[in-house]
């Protein structure tokens, strides 16, 4: 739709709404758009202010992600998070190709150290495996985790969806989560397969604008998590 506003500000002392000429910016169920902190509040003003003659949904990531907050993670912050922890029932470093011995170098110097700080960081390991076969994981390692996630608010529970997705890891969403790893590191991390592949037989043209997209929602997503830090 065309712009109908010409100026996007900050209001409030905390929690912090974003108006549009005066008038609250509202989400998609029609409720007053309210975040806990200033600089995410400030940046989704930004996403405003920055729109041309006609609003782009695509460029207002951070909006979308308090949207979700407000609209559907709070009215089921426990589904949400049980969610995205189930992802470790299928923990991506979990699951080790099983040749060549170059692919497998690779996955070892990516995964290896989380495999170690998820042990450290929350005293749980995880079953590795090679091949595509599920395997059971650990149900301290489950019940850890998905308390882990239940932890969040849903405001960070909104991002930590599309990085979940994104990286197909729980462990590494949750590594982001407490500013382990930023955007570039996190996307490479959780592609080693694909990484190696390019380096193998070249890029495809198609699938580099598909990662280009992927690569931008899932930074999207860690600024998010970062501003609700800060």
């Amino acid at each position: 739709m065309k712009r109908f506003y010409k100026e996007a500000t900050v209001t409030g002392d905390g929690p912090f709404g974003v108006s549009l000429d005066g008038r609250p910016l509202r989400t998609p169920a029609r409720e007053v758009l309210s975040v806990p902190a200033r600089a995410l509040a400030e940046a989704i003003a930004a996403e405003w202010q920055a729109q041309g003659e006609k609003i782009d949904p695509r460029s207002l990531p951070l909006t979308g992600f308090a949207n979700a907050a407000i609209d559907r993670v709070a009215a089921d912050h426990a589904g949400f998070a049980k969610r995205l922890a189930t992802y470790a029932e299928s923990e991506l470093i979990a699951y080790r190709a099983d040749g060549p011995a170059s692919l497998l170098a690779a996955q070892a110097a990516a995964w290896d150290q989380w495999v170690e700080w998820l042990a450290r960081r929350y005293d749980v390991g995880l079953t590795i495996t090679t091949g595509i076969m599920h395997v059971a994981q650990p149900p301290a390692t489950l019940t850890r985790l998905h308390a882990a996630f239940a932890a969040f608010t849903p405001f960070q529970l909104a991002p930590l969806d599309p990085i979940v997705t994104i990286t197909g890891s729980a462990v590494l969403a949750l590594a982001v989560a407490e500013g382990e790893i930023e955007a570039p590191a996190a996307y490479d991390i959780s592609h080693v397969d694909a990484l190696w592949q390019e380096q193998q037989w070249g890029r495809d043209p198609l699938a580099e604008k598909a990662e280009a997209e992927r690569r931008a929602d899932l930074a999207a997503a860690i600024r998010c998590l970062r501003l609700l830090a800060g």
